[in-house]
């Protein structure tokens, strides 16, 4: 039953996610707009097609990307606590995001190339990103203990986060305002018209995660197993770890640098359906980071008054009792 678990909420989050907002909707109607029946002119149809679907749509993938992200860095570094936001990742994608909104103001323009809006966005978090990825893959091959990796992680994200307060001081008010929304989490500002290529990014992504199950695996057994199996522990640990930085980067560009996803998800698959292997801890891993993300969204609904609470004001208090719980299952 316990296995069943994640298929039975993932429907019933998405579709309340679709009948919950400042203007409730009843079930049946959302059933006519989604199967046609209902006038395109309608006002339902309109908050239900433009508003609720793609941004239940966006928290489903970005659930899912995140703990794939997680799971691979927990893998890779043999560190249960590894995790997107905890060893600077995020913060590397949110540091070029400031880069693309802050300094460069939203546009960028190299003779006759000229790179803007949320491609800018999400190119800038794709290097910030990535330079984090390739720092930490030096400083594991230097430092021997996870828990020094992951100090080294939570003092890049203090570095980057000096260098982001920099940025703003010297940023315009309209900048500053955009940074500071972007930066509380949001999982409407993946309109109906990026969704396509946000979906195509982050399903091609996975769908590469998914073809390197046998090298986490491997991976998981040590480098030593990894190469009996055919597998180059090196090559294997620099496409993981670039595909999850990659993974990360799209999200944080476009929805903002979503905390504790990444580490929560996995954990509780594992203690959930009690396996190691990843051809299977991988799918639960994304269903239960896509059930935690659209929780997320409903909790943000769920203030009166027609306000919505940012994405990064209820994550934490998903993954803290993660971490407590682990802290005490490892002490």
């Amino acid at each position: 039953m316990k296995s069943l678990l994640p298929f039975l909420l993932l429907p019933l989050l998405a579709l309340t996610a679709l009948c919950l907002g400042d203007v409730p909707t009843p079930l049946s109607e959302v059933w006519h707009v989604l199967t046609g029946q209902a006038s395109p002119d309608n006002l339902a149809s309109f908050i239900i097609l433009q508003v609720r679907l793609p941004q239940m749509l966006t928290a489903l993938l970005c659930g899912c990307s995140l703990a794939a992200a997680g799971l691979v860095m927990q893998t890779v570094f043999s560190n249960p606590l590894a995790d997107p936001s905890l060893l600077g990742v995020n913060a590397g994608a949110g540091l070029g995001a400031a880069i693309a909104m802050l300094l460069l103001g939203g546009s960028l323009t190299a003779g006759a190339v000229s790179l803007g809006g949320y491609l800018l966005t999400v190119a800038a978090s794709c290097l910030g990103a990535f330079a984090i990825v390739l720092l930490l893959m030096s400083l594991s091959a230097l430092f021997r203990s996870n828990l020094h990796l992951l100090v080294a992680g939570v003092m890049v994200s203090f570095a980057a986060s000096a260098l982001i307060s920099i940025f703003s001081f010297f940023a315009t008010s309209e900048g500053l305002q955009t940074y500071v929304a972007w930066g509380m989490g949001d999982f409407g500002s993946v309109t109906l018209e990026r969704l396509p290529l946000f979906a195509a990014l982050l399903l091609g992504l996975l769908a590469l995660l998914f073809l390197q199950t046998k090298a986490l695996n491997a991976l998981l057994l040590g480098a030593d197993y990894a190469r009996n199996l055919g597998i180059r522990p090196k090559r294997a640990r620099t496409l993981l770890l670039f595909t999850a930085g990659a993974l990360c980067a799209v999200v944080t560009a476009l929805c903002g640098p979503i905390a504790f996803i990444g580490l929560a998800a996995p954990q509780v698959a594992r203690l959930v359906h009690q396996t190691a292997n990843h051809h299977t801890l991988l799918p639960m891993s994304l269903l239960w980071g896509a059930n935690m993300a659209l929780l997320a969204l409903l909790l943000g609904h769920a203030v009166p008054g027609g306000l919505t609470l940012p994405v990064n004001a209820i994550t934490p208090l998903m993954g803290v009792p993660v971490v407590m719980m682990l802290l005490t299952r490892r002490g």
